[in-house]
Formats: C-alpha cells, sequence, structure tokens
C-alpha cells in the first residue's frame, strides 16, 4: 500500500515559491540574528552584520514562525527603499 503524504500548507509552499524568484533589490547583507522580539502581530528582528554593525527589520511574526527564524541563525538582510526584509 502506497504511503500517503501529507501536502504542505498553503503557506509552506508560498514561501519555498518565493525564494525561487529572483528580486530587483540588490542592497543584500548577510548577517547573524542576534536577537527576536515578538509582538502581537510583528516581530522584530536584529541581524549584526560584518561591518561590525546591527540592522533592525520588523517583520510579521507570521513570517518569523514560517521561517523558522532562532538567534544564531545566518540569514540574508534584503534593503529596498526604507524596509529591510529577511531572507534565509
Amino acid at each position: 500500500m502506497p504511503t500517503a503524504h501529507k501536502p504542505k500548507s498553503s503557506q509552506a509552499f508560498m514561501h519555498q515559491e518565493v525564494r525561487k524568484l529572483k528580486i530587483s533589490a540588490r542592497n543584500q547583507v548577510k548577517g547573524k540574528v542576534t536577537q527576536i522580539k515578538k509582538g502581537v502581530i510583528t516581530a522584530q528582528v536584529k541581524i549584526r552584520i560584518e561591518a561590525p554593525a546591527t540592522l533592525t527589520a520588523v517583520i510579521t511574526k507570521e513570517a518569523v514562525q514560517e521561517m523558522n527564524i532562532k538567534r544564531g541563525d545566518d540569514v540574508l538582510a534584503v534593503i529596498k527603499a526604507t524596509s529591510i526584509m529577511v531572507s534565509k
């Protein structure tokens, strides 16, 4: 009897699809997550970059959970206009 596979949630699928996309933002900085402060809707993710400096990205709490962002993770800060997005 074949094994049934549990379908991925639509949010997890969307996250995988978005990671495959090429984006126009060229200001990308690799760094390490040093702190996460979760609020009701958003979370502040502090990222230490090599300069040394720290960037703070305010992203949704859901994004932190979906990407499983934890302190000490290596991430990519994507800077576009006045926002800092997080990619993992």
